[in-house]
């Protein structure tokens, strides 16, 4: 890493194609990466959170044109949107980027610019099968019985068009020995693997410019053309941090990038965009991570599907972090998951209801009954401590690898440990001692820690938490390299008796 570059965090997501509403899907990895955003300030780091949303190509301007609108009134009027959305779902993002916009135009030009000086664009004449959906040319062998395009299902298009190429197949030795000299760059293995087994298999040049069409960035050594949509929203990440604008700027945050993103988006990413990077004279990202898709009924969500599920209506029906917590909770991220209701209302009850906001509630009440409301500090010598620093530090290192289900069931673990501890004890039934304060001062210590472990994922009723335990300062100020050590549960003030954070849900909600 760049010394430039240390203790800064970058993440993205892709940015999301405005021909349609945000559905669960785009929330998943919204916020996933919120959430791995917030584990890295928590860590004390320069974190640098970008989204946006892609605003050329084809299926953009068909979809104006359906509204009758031009491509720009179609564009500013859904990327409103994905603005608000983000808003309702908690996203603490640092820079919203739109294709659109003049600086994006400028990085394009330079980014592809570079790539043609070095010789990796040439010209010539393609022909080949197009997903107008996925704006994405598809070899025979790729696509489904009838020609239909395996994630939109939908039958595909033969084009033919003079286009500039980006020379993939002169990058596919450097791309292997990039993978093999950085394991890491690509996680999980599995997907790693997916994109090694493709650029094994032989690469191909690919189009990168369109005559058919004006929607898109002007090519800067040709005006008849645009960039195709994939080649130019690539870049966005480098726009953001000032390539071709701001040098210093883009070193400082370049290539400490963490690229978060969908699996049928793989191939763009740990294929193409690399490799665009090493052309252009540029490193390639520190890191892509792979999530799964989120699947409903067993299908991935698509418009052209009808089975899209409303973030912003889950939000309004089950409470913001309910629905953040089962979508970081429910399944491995990386694997697919299905969507349910059930599954929400189960996660809800089980672990927030019953477990976390039990755990305050019952502790509280017992302080309040026995301890005349005067919390208890935290007692070194508690029997759980070990075992609690232990999942700490084991939930802090999930996070830390990106994988929050494990992170949360850990974390959670911790919550388990203790419930056992206090029914073994019944401090319930104590009267006033020494003992009984030990027993408490170890449970509101535990609420202090799994309220930092549990803020990336639900930060507004963790926050809610260590403020009802009265901690001094902000949740979000909090450093874990000092914050997950047992004892710093000062007690001494006075708490009191209040409503339950997670009221219990039902399928009715």
């Amino acid at each position: 890493m760049n010394q430039n570059t240390k203790d800064r965090f970058f993440i993205t997501t892709p940015i999301y194609y405005v021909n349609g509403v945000p559905h669960l899907g785009h929330a998943y990895t919204m916020v996933a990466t919120d959430a791995f955003a917030r584990w890295h300030r928590l860590k004390g780091e320069e974190v640098f959170f970008l989204t946006g949303t892609d605003e050329h190509g084809l299926k953009v301007a068909q979809s104006a044109a359906e509204e009758g609108l031009t491509p720009k009134e179609w564009v500013d009027k859904v990327s409103v949107g994905f603005v608000e959305a983000w808003e309702k779902l908690g996203i603490d993002y640092d820079d919203f980027i739109r294709t659109t916009e003049d600086r994006h135009y400028k990085t394009v030009s330079a980014f592809l610019q570079a790539i043609y000086d070095n010789g990796y664009i040439y010209k010539d004449l393609y022909k080949g099968l197009y997903c107008v959906a996925c704006e994405a040319y598809y070899q025979k062998a790729e696509l489904l019985e009838g020609d239909l395009c395996p994630t939109h299902l939908i039958k595909v298009t033969e084009m033919e068009e003079a286009n500039y190429f980006f020379a993939l197949s002169r990058l596919q030795n450097d791309l292997l020995a990039w993978y093999e000299a950085n394991p890491n760059a690509a996680i999980p293995e599995s997907k790693r693997n997916e994109a090694l087994g493709f650029i094994k298999g032989g690469l191909e040049d690919i189009s990168i410019t369109r005559t058919s069409m004006t929607w898109g960035v002007p090519v800067p050594w040709d005006k008849e053309h645009v960039f195709y949509v994939w080649c130019d929203a690539l870049v966005n990440y480098a726009t953001a941090v000032g390539f071709g604008v701001d040098q210093d700027r883009f070193d400082q945050w370049w290539p400490s990038v963490h690229h978060v993103l969908g699996k049928d988006i793989l191939r763009f990413h740990l294929v193409w965009w690399p490799a665009m990077c090493m052309a252009a004279g540029v490193a390639p990202p520190s890191q892509l991570i792979v999530h799964g898709w989120l699947l409903v009924g067993g299908e991935k969500m698509a418009k052209s599907r009808g089975n899209k599920v409303d973030p912003l209506e889950l939000v309004s029906t089950y409470g913001l972090d309910p629905v953040r917590f089962y979508l970081m909770r429910e399944t491995p991220f990386g694997s697919d998951g299905d969507f349910s209701y059930e599954g929400l209302v189960q996660r809800s009850n089980s672990e927030l209801s019953n477990n976390y906001g039990n755990l305050l509630s019952r502790v509280i009440a017992v302080v309040v009954s026995k301890l005349h409301g005067v919390a208890p500090k935290a007692s070194p010598d508690s029997p759980i401590a070990a075992e609690v620093e232990r999942l700490a530090q084991q939930a802090a290192a999930k996070w830390d690898s990106f994988a929050p289900s494990e992170a949360l069931e850990s974390s959670w673990e911790i919550i388990r440990v203790t419930n056992s501890y206090l029914e073994a004890n019944e401090p319930w039934k104590m009267e006033e001692s020494d003992e009984l304060r030990e027993i408490l001062g170890s449970a509101l210590e535990v609420l202090r820690i799994v309220s930092i472990l549990a803020y990336p994922a639900i930060p507004t009723t963790a926050a809610a938490v260590w403020g009802r335990i009265n901690m001094d300062g902000e949740l979000v100020d909090q450093n874990i390299s000092d914050s997950l050590r047992w004892g710093q549960y000062l007690g001494g003030s006075l708490l009191e008796k209040r409503e339950p954070l997670f009221p219990r849900l039902s399928l009715e909600n």
